[in-house]
């Protein structure tokens, strides 16, 4: 067998690394999706403090080092109660700074709504929130899907970064297994495998629901 009795031995601490992983990509994934649709709502309010607030933040998200912004969470936390908790802050600075790039995607994809939609739905009466979350966001997420799925793998390969303030994912369990057994080659390949694991699923995923069509609103 290729694999040593030292590294057959170290694959449970590759599998919890794993799992930290997978856990920190989908609460990062999730707080993008929110943090990104609050951002985007916020670029479009009518007021401009509350669009420079807006413009702010991503341009702070996207203009400085994920690496920086990780250790101003992890710094901030006990300031409000919460020190102590690596976890949190590692996918609190996943979730803001890929939420940064969400925003963008989606106010990108806007330009797919014309104003007739907008015009019919209003004449028939659709108020604007219903507008909005029936007529004007299913079509843009979906048109951001291809996008959306591509910032998500980027977001994948950015969780080594909580290695840096003690969180266990996979890169850095790995990087312990090679310490205790000096198997480099080994250990870097599992660890590839681990994260080829998580992304040919999510790629094929968003395949699929970009050729899915949209769900019928309705009138309700």
């Amino acid at each position: 067998m290729w694999l040593s009795p030292q590294v057959i031995q170290s694959i449970p601490s590759l599998i919890d690394g794993w799992m930290m992983t997978v856990a920190l990509t989908l609460l990062g994934a999730i707080g993008s999706l929110i943090w990104g649709h609050i951002a985007l709502a916020m670029q479009l309010a009518p007021l401009a403090p509350v669009r420079w607030l807006a413009r702010l933040y991503i341009s702070f998200m996207r203009g400085t080092p994920a690496l920086v912004q990780l250790f101003l969470v992890f710094f901030s936390l006990p300031l409000v109660g919460l020190g102590g908790r690596p976890l949190l802050a590692a996918a609190l600075t996943l979730g803001l700074n890929s939420a940064a790039y969400t925003a963008e995607i989606l106010r990108g994809n806007l330009r797919i709504i014309t104003r007739g939609q907008i015009d019919a739905a209003t004449a028939l009466g659709m108020a604007p929130w219903r507008i909005a979350t029936r007529i004007v966001m299913p079509q843009v997420i979906k048109s951001s899907i291809p996008a959306l799925i591509n910032e998500f793998t980027i977001l994948l390969k950015t969780t080594p970064l909580a290695s840096v303030v003690a969180v266990t994912e996979l890169t850095y369990a790995g990087q312990m297994v090679i310490a205790r057994t000096y198997t480099s080659s080994q250990i870097m390949l599992m660890v590839s495998i681990g994260y080829l694991a998580v992304v040919l699923p999510v790629l094929a995923l968003g395949k699929h629901l970009a050729r899915a069509p949209l769900a019928a609103t309705g009138r309700s």
